[in-house]
């Protein structure tokens, strides 16, 4: 059911455009390419044979990438409520 202007199942299609469009922007990320680095760029610690084989190109060692994937996320969200408490922000 739904409320007010909204046609029946508008909130469903909402929820299934969201996800869709976060598993589009995850799979355009850029994977790594190229040569492996031997050490991490960041710490200067050895990058473990299985990790350089398993992702080519890798740069980072497991710890610096779950540090930095732990921050915040910094890309802006797609307000697709259109109701006045989800532009107030």
């Amino acid at each position: 059911m739904a409320g007010g202007w909204a046609k029946d199942g508008a909130v469903s299609e909402q929820i299934e455009a969201s996800i869709s469009d976060e598993l589009a922007r995850l799979r355009a990320r850029k994977q790594p390419q190229g040569e492996s680095l031997t050490h991490c760029a960041d710490c200067e610690e050895p990058i473990p044979e299985a990790r350089r084989l398993a992702l080519p190109g890798v740069k980072l060692c497991i710890d610096c990438v779950r540090e930095r994937d732990a921050g915040p996320d910094r890309r802006g969200g797609i307000n697709r409520r259109g109701s006045k408490d989800s532009q107030l922000k």
